[in-house]
């Protein structure tokens, strides 16, 4: 059975259409990979120039304040002026963190990417792929390949290290694997995210609209079977975690456009230290992080950098004077201290774990999206959902779902 969720006792992030954590933004639809059920257009319009590019970045920041921006396709690192990118975004205001499968980055690339400032990398790993000269069949095999970039980054140093990976009915099962994995590297791996696969039977019992108009939808979002046969919500991927972390606690979420108690976005950060979990952060720690730093940056927070995540101690100690379970995770780690002397001189590590559930339908046809989406991008001068571009290009508007007449 799933797990019992109640959003109430959680932390609603602040985050809103116009004051978000992170944007996304799309210079190129070219990728050098294929991922299993991918929604983007291989045949879409390429490269864009890094004029056009410098146009998008402009209506953000005319409409919308960001911590990150999110540089993203394609795969980013196949476009050509991705280091002229990276150093325009960091000198317009926001973090460079760059989504990518990894197949580009190379040692001089990613010295020439932080000479220009980018701040964090998303690598995208999972089974949908099929990696040249890579040999691993399952999620658990893969966590070598992880390694690898984690510790390409940790050797260049200061710069954030993510995770994501599409979950499916056919690979949740990997999940406890990569959770405790995580948890050994917590030093140099900072984030994992679970994307859950948004095709089986998505489409439904419904018709569909386009300016008012019927179409044909199968062909925008392709099932595969890798994609398995159900449909994964977010409670389903909580049971996986708290398989290989018994302790895993939410924080903090979004909640749905239609459905106001579904979790879109669910975030937990667990206090690790020397590769054991001491507890996750509650959510009044949480909201204290995003008002202090909106309060102070004028924006809230996303991504952290390296050595603010690794100041696990500190953090449990001061957010223990208003919070007990802040408390007790600082307790534990003055007991592991005194047990063993050494944890003196070992640095906590805050590592985050995020669960992105995709636009499923209601029954009455409402498409329930992320409200507040961080993954807002640019079509044509406007703030549009990046996930549903296709319908954009495709149909020039949003796609429409009506239950079909009996």
């Amino acid at each position: 059975m799933p797990a019992e969720l109640d959003h109430l006792e959680f932390y609603r992030l602040p985050w809103n259409y116009a004051d978000n954590g992170i944007s996304w933004l799309e210079p190129t639809t070219d990728c050098n990979l294929r991922c299993e059920g991918c929604y983007r257009d291989p045949h879409g319009h390429g490269h864009k120039t890094l004029e056009d590019v410098r146009a998008d970045l402009e209506v953000f920041k005319k409409l919308r304040k960001s911590d990150c921006m999110s540089i993203a396709g394609g795969d980013p690192l196949v476009y050509p002026q991705i280091v002229e990118l990276v150093k325009m975004i960091n000198e317009m205001g926001w973090k460079p963190v760059i989504n990518t499968n990894g197949l580009a980055l190379k040692e001089p690339l990613l010295k020439e990417l932080k000479k220009a400032g980018v701040f964090g990398f998303t690598f995208h790993i999972d089974t949908s792929q099929k990696r040249p000269k890579v040999t691993a069949t399952t999620e658990t095999e893969l966590n070598e390949l992880r390694l690898h970039y984690a510790k390409m980054l940790a050797q260049e140093g200061g710069i954030a290290c993510s995770f994501n990976a599409t979950i499916s009915d056919k690979t949740m099962h990997e999940i406890p694997n990569m959770v405790r994995w995580s948890e050994k590297y917590a030093d140099i791996v900072h984030t994992m995210v679970f994307i859950l696969y948004r095709s089986p039977n998505l489409t439904g019992d419904f018709d569909f609209f386009a300016n008012g108009n019927k179409i044909e939808f199968d062909g925008t979002y392709k099932e595969t079977n890798w994609g398995g046969e159900q449909m994964l919500m977010a409670p389903d991927i909580v049971e996986k975690i708290r398989e290989g972390d018994p302790m895993y606690e939410p924080c903090a979420y979004l909640n749905g456009t239609a459905n106001p108690n579904s979790l879109k976005w669910l975030l937990a950060n667990r206090i690790v230290l020397n590769k054991e979990t001491l507890g996750y952060v509650s959510p009044k720690f949480m909201e204290l992080v995003q008002t202090l730093t909106h309060m102070f940056t004028g924006k809230y927070l996303a991504y952290a950098q390296p050595k603010s995540v690794s100041k696990g101690k500190l953090a449990s100690f001061f957010a223990g004077f208003v919070d007990k379970e802040m408390r007790r995770i600082f307790s534990k780690i003055m007991r592991r201290t005194i047990a063993n002397p050494i944890n003196l001189f070992r640095s906590a590590y805050i590592q985050s774990f995020m669960i992105i559930q995709p636009v499923n339908f209601e029954s009455d046809g409402r498409q329930d999206m992320c409200d507040s989406c961080p993954d807002i991008t640019v079509h044509d001068g406007k703030l549009v959902w990046s996930c549903r571009l296709e319908e954009m290009n495709n149909y020039g508007a949003f796609v429409q779902t009506i239950p079909k007449r009996a």
